[in-house]
């Protein structure tokens, strides 16, 4: 007689785990090629403008797999895309360590830019399957933060094995962790009615739907799109996050810049003081998805709660200006570490809109489509940005970023009465 496999305590707490994992080793797989810029140019003779074109390689294959991404995911289903997704990136790193040029160097990282997307459009289809409303936000947070920790470990951790082996051991080295963590999620990740290692109390909890109607599920398939562009929620929240993401975009690519050109500090001084905003944007991330549990736990709607959270980072950002007026470059990391901290609370709880008010047979295709927002987003800031810092400064930069997120809000905050779909 075959024994029953033994049932694994808090099931859904290890996937969120792996979740976690597998964004931290997206965005190592993304920083390594900037942190390895220099050695990598001088080794192949790529300028600084060549270099711009990789950069840009891999941002429009970023944006544009957005738009199948997801609807690979829903066809997939959870278990399967997430591993097609991260093993496509991984083998993509591993490639770029064969580059001879610019042409082959774009074309890896082009690569890598096509499959990276993926997992932001299987992993909130994994929490939507294996999490109660009340936790979604908080689990979204904490796979998020683990993208400010990828991008927080990956300069120390490469500059280390730089030092220790040739660039290209190192692309082989950090692609083969993809590699290795699809091991434990092939084993581990079903959908909970399939899974034979899920307790019945946990099973129950999964279970748990909020009372409001839905769209009947064939209803749904047979017209995907029409459903999905048909809702006003869609492009409500694409719009939402076109125009919000760039402030994240900014303080991923020009904020350390932003030190070094305008405050005149050292790479070393900038790398005693710039991690405080990225810790605070991985504090912002979780806190913000336990806040807006809190709430429905006191009876707020699922909408309601997120955009009560989102209201705070409403009244943080507008502080945004003052990072330019102090005049103490330690004054000015703490706000912009208020401002990341506000940014991330608010997208990890824009994000958990979505789970709430659509489906699960369409989440990946609708998170494809607001995320393609938000790469379109931040490939104009970025030009923006560069017109600005070229012909003007910094000033105007900071004060367009404290009006967009209020902006945004006064979109979004019609969706506080719209019905939540479960799926």
């Amino acid at each position: 007689m075959t024994r029953a496999p033994g049932k694994i305590r808090h099931l859904r707490w290890w996937i969120a785990g792996l979740l976690f994992l597998s964004t931290v080793i997206n965005y190592m797989d993304r920083q390594n090629l900037s942190i390895l810029a220099r050695t990598i140019q001088d080794d192949l003779r790529i300028s600084d403008l060549q270099y711009s074109y990789v950069v840009q390689a891999f941002l429009l294959a970023y944006t544009l797999s957005y738009l199948f991404a997801g609807r690979l995911t829903d066809f997939l289903g959870t278990r399967v895309s997430m591993a097609c997704f991260i093993v496509w990136w991984s083998l993509a790193d591993m490639l770029t360590s064969l580059s001879r040029g610019l042409l082959s160097l774009s074309f890896f990282r082009f690569l890598l830019g096509v499959g990276e997307p993926g997992n932001y459009t299987a992993a909130p289809k994994a929490v939507s399957e294996w999490f109660p409303v009340r936790e979604r936000a908080l689990v979204i947070g904490i796979y998020t933060a683990g993208a400010t920790l990828g991008a927080t470990l990956a300069p120390p951790l490469i500059a280390y094995l730089a030092t220790h082996f040739h660039w290209r051991t190192v692309f082989l080295l950090t692609g083969s962790l993809g590699l290795i963590w699809v091991l434990p999620w092939l084993w581990l990740y079903r959908r909970p009615e399939e899974h034979p290692r899920l307790g019945e109390e946990e099973r129950r909890l999964i279970e748990e739907r909020p009372a409001a109607p839905q769209p009947a599920p064939e209803e749904v398939m047979a017209n995907r799109w029409r459903y999905i562009l048909g809702r006003r929620e869609t492009w409500l929240l694409m719009f939402g996050r076109m125009i919000t993401d760039p402030v994240w975009y900014f303080y991923l690519f020009w904020f350390p810049k932003y030190l070094t050109d305008a405050r005149h500090l050292s790479l070393a001084e900038v790398g005693r003081i710039a991690w405080i905003v990225y810790l605070a944007a991985d504090v912002g991330s979780i806190l913000g998805g336990y806040l807006s549990g809190r709430f429905i736990r006191r009876g707020l709607s699922a909408p309601r709660s997120r955009l009560r959270v989102m209201a705070v980072a409403v009244f943080l950002l507008p502080l945004s200006p003052l990072i330019n007026l102090t005049s103490s470059p330690l004054v000015a990391v703490g706000i912009a570490a208020l401002a990341a901290f506000a940014h991330l609370a608010w997208q990890i709880t824009a994000s958990t809109l979505i789970v709430d008010l659509f489906p699960k047979p369409v989440l990946g295709t609708v998170f494809g489509l607001v995320a393609a927002g938000s790469g379109f987003g931040g490939m104009v800031s970025t030009n923006l940005v560069g017109r600005a810092v070229t012909s003007y400064s910094y000033a105007p930069i900071f004060v367009v970023m404290g009006f967009l997120h209020p902006l945004a809000y006064l979109l979004l905050r019609n969706l506080r009465n719209r019905p939540v779909a479960a799926g």
